[in-house]
């Protein structure tokens, strides 16, 4: 399944209202085995218009638990990701824009909570150790995207409180 047919994919999962609990896990489970389909999964659940993002079931949480592995990086750079941009779109003036990456790092934090994984929180101290020192696993990650300071300091504490 390419990047495309995974957001598409889970685009038209979430439409289904014919799924019980049982049936969307087992759906998700099998979506985010790969990394394609765990990435697209995330940017159509976190950045649609789903309740389901705002208030995940225990169906989308164990789903996502079942591969910790596939899920733990994603979840954290897309946490540091809408974290950093909602301050870029903040600078350059682009409200609404901001609000959607504020949405989607407060979508991400309550994820990173609920499924209460140690890989999880593992990155997400290297993340944080990486943004505050600018060494370390993540440091290529942040330059990469050109993150600043405020971006960076930013990030350290969204992971602090994540």
């Amino acid at each position: 399944m390419t990047f495309e047919e995974a957001i598409a994919y889970t685009e038209a999962l979430l439409l289904r209202k014919d799924l019980d609990d049982s049936q969307l896990e087992s759906e998700i489970c099998a979506l985010v085995q790969t990394s394609n389909g765990a990435r697209g999964f995330f940017v159509c659940f976190l950045t649609g218009e789903w309740q389901l993002a705002d208030f995940p079931s225990s169906a989308v949480i164990r789903a996502l638990q079942s591969t910790p592995n596939a899920i733990a990086e994603l979840l954290v750079k897309n946490l540091a990701m809408s974290t950093a941009m909602a301050i870029f779109h903040r600078h350059a003036g682009n409200k609404e824009s901001a609000q959607g990456s504020d949405r989607v790092a407060r979508r991400t934090s309550l994820l990173i909570e609920k499924v209460n994984l140690t890989e999880v929180r593992e990155i997400s101290v290297q993340m944080q150790n990486s943004a505050i020192t600018n060494t370390g696993e993540y440091s290529a990650f942040l330059k990469k995207w050109g993150y600043d300071s405020e971006q960076k300091q930013a990030i350290a504490n969204a992971l602090a409180n994540g």
